[in-house]
């Protein structure tokens, strides 16, 4: 099937989880240190708050109070109604590498993913600890030797999907009513866990290697690619269902708009923090597709 992607706003710096909340699009752009919201059309572009330390994922509190993880400083951030921004949670002592994604739950329980080595300094792949930050800040890790987990939704039912980046594999946790993770389970595999820890080597041996993504009413999941260029929709259990080329890389998607039914993508030519800060080159693109958003974010 082939669709048509539309821009929705360009010259951005390196665009990142994307989210749709209370009528609009909201996303970070990595390099200008901004979380962003717009229209579904990309109209009225808001600066939601400035984070100098590089902004990353995104979720809200049950009182509407914004969280946002400030990556560099490795902390979880919270915007006061006043627009002030608070240190909610400092994650720095759990964390090896840049904390990055996360997605929050009913609870305001936000489940925060990180890199686990230097990716952008040429490091040996590491795994990494999946970690809980509480709505009073308290800090607990509730897994741990993933690989690179990134993206992550909250399935209707209550299960943790988090995609793992360098693992050629999705997983999935159940929650308790504690906030405690089931044991890991595959959702879906790619290939093989790698079997070198040198970056380049490592990097290379990956079938699909799953980023941003977001649930749909089917129970399938939309995970950008981040080494091809292209999303793809797959269903609990690993068959790839649809896959939609982007012609450059994408790095993670949402559903949303006003039916939820547009897929918001990601996209950039790469995720080399030098050309990214240095160029303006990066967009959000968008593209309909006929299952909408469901679970969380």
């Amino acid at each position: 099937m082939s669709r048509e992607i539309t821009t929705v706003l360009s010259g951005m710096s390196f665009l990142e989880c994307p989210r749709w909340h209370e009528d609009r699009l909201w996303m970070v752009d990595f390099y200008t240190h901004r979380v962003l919201s717009a229209t579904e059309h990309g109209e009225d572009l808001r600066v939601e708050a400035e984070v100098p330390a590089q902004p990353s994922g995104l979720g809200w509190l049950p009182d509407g109070r914004l969280l946002v993880v400030s990556m560099k400083d490795r902390r979880v951030l919270r915007r006061e109604p006043d627009g002030t921004l608070v240190t909610h949670a400092d994650v720095s002592a759990y964390v090896t590498g840049h904390p990055n994604d996360m997605v929050v739950d009913a609870e305001g329980r936000a489940y925060l993913g990180s890199f686990g080595f230097d990716l952008m300094g040429g490091a040996d792949l590491e795994t990494a600890d999946l970690l809980r930050v509480d709505p009073d800040g308290t800090v607990t890790v509730v897994a741990r030797d993933l690989w690179f987990p990134n993206g992550s939704v909250i399935t209707d039912d209550g299960v943790l999907v988090v995609d793992e980046t360098l693992g050629n594999r999705v997983s999935a946790f159940d929650i308790a009513s504690d906030g405690t993770l089931g044991p890991r389970r595959d959702w879906a595999t790619f290939g093989e866990l790698p079997t070198s820890r040198t970056q380049a080597e490592g990097i290379g041996q990956l079938s699909l290697a799953p980023d941003g993504c977001c649930l749909d009413a089917e129970g399938a999941l939309w995970t950008a690619d981040a080494l091809g260029g292209r999303v793809v929709r797959v269903a609990d259990g690993g068959r790839v269902l649809e896959e939609i080329s982007t012609g450059t890389g994408v790095f993670a998607c949402m559903l949303g708009g006003a039916d939820g039914r547009t897929l918001f993508l990601c996209c950039a030519p790469d995720f080399d923090e030098h050309a990214r800060s240095a160029a303006r080159e990066a967009e959000m693109r968008a593209v309909r597709v006929e299952v909408p958003h469901a679970g969380r974010p």
